[in-house]
């Protein structure tokens, strides 16, 4: 008989992105954040880094009512903090770090870390020093709040995310052995690399030394700290069965345990104000592509976008552009396509003449100057988005049946274009496409389903996998079941960008019956990666660190 889960009485978890919204993991916390709300009520702290010091922070409110005498003696101790909650739902306690004071002792930690775990900072440079002085420091304030305020019977688990923080661990592995250790990553530093550096990742995966990639990619640091938190940890996880064959190669560590990327749906809006969101953002789009292209476009045009991180090979940008253009050359499409490529460049700022266009609420029959990006940008002639369209001559011609437009900016609500929210303007797409190389789960395609816009994605992102496995019967789940996963391997680059045309065409094709129909079997999917489903994967890591733990205290005690 199983013996019943150990689950915490109290969770620390903390990652770069806790109340720092610049990438995926954002999400992935903040969404889980209520989950753990309800199941331990102010007992899961969140420890971020102070990025913004005298400024305020937007995704945290400080709270002077919490741990009055805690702060104090922080303060005695030397840690600078902002105790208040996190603004997602759920609202947990957050703690911000402020990491500066911890550069004058940089060396001593260093030189600490290589003495107890082998980890080699000797490589070190770029942001690896601001990430490892705040690991250390979210390690001293989980110490200082458990001295104070936890009894020495309570079961304890602490979470780290990505090498920014996997330090953490180790300090509280080494000064307070009775907690239990969880480190996940969301991708490894050298896969990422290896993919990033244009060779091939997965058809030499099993040749591949990941200390000697270090070397060549000039990465040894990071991957040291990586790869040493992975073997000392109580529990390695990471977030799909792709990557976790990437982690016993590049880090000669099996995972202890798989955590799929969950999400809440909490943000999706319901009945009449989806729709009424859903055709806003319609008709905000297809404004922008008349004001910039010229060209008039009726409610009939099908709308498809990709997002995410400039990751311009990971993230298959490139596949997207190339898709688009075989897709405008073919004679098979029988609607007007208008694409947006929604990844932040190096931001300039607004087009002065296309807001001056969208002030004035009329059509256009004149097309802008460069009419295929909505802002400058500071290195325009060498971003690749716009190299690769210029190369292939995709320059929104009138008589072009697909229209590509570069958004270069992050999507908060205030880039002076679209001026609305990411969320706001998903849910106006018809499609969406993310055709990853290098994509250990892939947010962006789940985000998209949740909102009712069937997608394209691959089976090297952990998401398409997942999709496949949850589709009735077996072999590849298809637009139809709400997800279209095309497989991607190393060499067929060629292969994959007629495919994502070629599904483009059959889903254009479909009828208003059939498009409904792929649009609920979308929001079906995306309703089984709720954390009310994923949020046992975390137990279960939770029991297993939990136990080390116990096994490490008994040890001790009896050696």
């Amino acid at each position: 008989m199983d013996k019943e889960k150990l689950f915490p009485d109290f969770v620390f978890e903390t990652s770069w992105e806790v109340c720092n919204k610049v990438g995926g993991i954002y999400a992935v916390l903040s969404t889980r954040a209520k989950t753990l709300q309800d199941k331990l009520k102010d007992h899961v702290i969140f420890i971020g880094p102070d990025c913004w010091h005298d400024e305020t922070c937007p995704f945290f409110k400080e709270d002077d009512a919490l741990f009055p005498e805690w702060r104090k003696e922080a303060f005695r101790e030397g840690l600078r903090i902002k105790v208040g909650r996190w603004i997602v739902p759920g609202e947990p306690i957050a703690i911000l770090v402020d990491f500066r004071p911890y550069f004058s002792h940089k060396n001593e930690i260093y030189g600490q870390l290589w003495e107890d775990f082998q980890v080699d900072s000797l490589h070190a440079y770029g942001d690896y020093d601001d990430s490892l002085m705040f690991s250390y420091g979210a390690g001293k304030v989980v110490e200082s709040f458990y001295r104070a305020n936890i009894p020495d019977d309570k079961k304890v688990v602490f979470q780290v995310n990505e090498w920014q923080t996997a330090i953490a661990a180790l300090y509280i592995q080494k000064v307070l052995p009775q907690i239990g250790t969880i480190f996940t990553t969301h991708a490894t530093g050298i896969g990422r690399s290896i993919a990033g550096n244009n060779k091939p990742l997965y058809d030499y995966l099993w040749a591949y030394n990941g200390d000697q990639m270090a070397q060549e990619l000039n990465m040894q640091s990071k991957h040291s700290v990586e790869k040493q938190t992975a073997k000392y940890v109580d529990c390695f996880t990471t977030v799909s069965d792709i990557t976790a064959r990437e982690c016993k190669e590049l880090l000669d560590k099996p995972v202890d345990v798989v955590l799929p990327n969950g999400f809440e749906n909490d943000f999706v809006p319901k009945g009449r104000t989806f729709t009424t969101k859903r055709h806003s953002a319609r008709k905000l789009l297809l404004r922008v592509a008349n004001a910039l292209t010229g060209c008039k476009f009726d409610d009939n045009t099908l709308i498809i976008s990709t997002s995410g991180r400039y990751e311009f090979r990971n993230k298959g940008i490139d596949v997207f552009i190339d898709s688009m253009n075989r897709l405008r050359q073919s004679d098979k499409l029988n609607r007007n396509v208008v694409a947006f490529i929604e990844v932040p460049g190096w931001l300039k700022g607004p087009r002065k003449d296309l807001q001056d266009r969208l002030a004035i609420n009329k059509e256009y029959d004149e097309m802008l100057p460069n009419p295929v990006i909505t802002h400058e940008l500071n290195n325009e002639n060498d971003d690749r988005v716009l190299g690769m369209m210029r190369w292939l001559g995709m320059n929104n011609q009138k008589d072009d049946k697909v229209k590509v437009i570069f958004v270069p900016c992050y999507l908060i609500g205030d880039d002076g274009i679209l001026n609305k929210p990411y969320y706001d303007v998903i849910l106006g797409n018809d499609l969406c496409i993310y055709p990853s190389y290098y994509e250990p789960w892939g947010y962006t395609p789940l985000e998209a389903v949740a909102f009712k816009v069937p997608c394209i994605t691959t089976d090297l992102a952990g998401f398409g996998l997942w999709a496949n496995k949850e589709k009735p019967g077996c072999g590849y789940s298809k637009i139809e079941d709400g997800v279209e996963v095309v497989h991607r391997t190393d060499s067929n680059y060629n292969d994959v960008a007629d495919n994502i045309r070629d599904v483009v065409i059959r889903f254009a094709a479909k009828d208003k019956k059939a498009v409904e129909s792929c649009r609920h079997n979308a929001e079906a999917l995306s309703k089984k990666a709720l954390w009310s489903e994923f949020f046992r994967y975390y137990e279960e890591a939770y029991d297993f660190a939990l136990r080390k733990a116990e096994k490490r205290m008994a040890d001790r005690k009896n050696g």
